[in-house]
């Protein structure tokens, strides 16, 4: 499966990126800008709403791969983004920690955006099916029983724009020192404990409810990983076994 670069006016080498999960990718060669190809999921008015959110992470500081319109002017072509390519090395899970006050900053300034088109929040999917990569229809009952118990623990808490995940595989560091922020496919409003947690200091209930989310987002595309998540959920719901004799 190839994508459609004659869309973008493009003609070029290809090579298929790995380490993602849940879309193919290809980066180009030879170019004077080498761009990355992505299957996406997402309709075109969820991957249009990213751009609001691109300027602001941008105002943050953080180097942010925008898609790009095709010659019609669409940023998605038969199921295919294009995007600049950008290079850097990973950052170390040590250094996650010191995002925190552009994470901050960039959630202050996005706290007021409206919901992403066709996902939902952890707090709306305590009594919504579906939205998003979330269908509870498919898991089973009990399941989504814990999901939404972990969820409802921390449905108190702030909302803003998360951008859903936040792992040293999606954080480079640019030869110039700034930092980029790549793969926004998981970027909707949502507690923001879900940055926030993946960088710093998580108390036991936002662990549970990040683990809730990742088993329930996973659970039809990468289900082998739902179901050992999904483990580690049951196990820290049952009571602690009693010491008493």
């Amino acid at each position: 499966m190839q994508p459609p670069m004659d869309r973008w006016g493009v003609t070029a080498e290809l090579a298929p990126l790995t380490g993602g999960h849940r879309n193919l990718a290809f980066r180009s060669h030879g170019l004077d800008r080498d761009l990355v190809f992505k299957t996406t999921r997402r309709s075109p008015a969820a991957i249009d709403w990213l751009g609001t959110v691109h300027q602001i992470a941008r105002a943050c500081g953080f180097v942010v791969p925008t898609p790009l319109p095709s010659r019609a002017g669409r940023r998605v072509e038969d199921g295919w983004t294009c995007e600049p390519l950008i290079e850097g090395r990973a950052l170390a899970a040590d250094e996650l920690p010191g995002l925190l006050p552009q994470i901050r900053r960039f959630q202050a300034l996005a706290r007021d955006l409206p919901q992403r088109p066709g996902f939902l929040s952890a707090r709306d999917l305590l009594a919504a099916p579906a939205g998003g990569d979330v269908d509870l229809a498919h898991l089973p009952d009990d399941l989504v029983r814990h999901c939404r118990a972990a969820w409802q623990a921390v449905a108190g808490q702030a909302e803003t724009i998360v951008h859903g995940d936040l792992t040293p595989a999606n954080l480079l560091r640019c030869p110039d020192g700034a930092v980029a922020l790549l793969d926004w496919d998981e970027c909707r409003r949502d507690l923001a404990l879900f940055d926030l947690g993946l960088l710093g200091p998580a108390s036991a209930a936002e662990r549970r409810a990040q683990l809730a989310w990742e088993v329930a987002c996973s659970w039809q595309i990468e289900p082998d990983h739902a179901r050992r998540l999904a483990l580690q959920l049951q196990d820290g719901a049952r009571p602690a076994a009693s010491s008493n004799p």
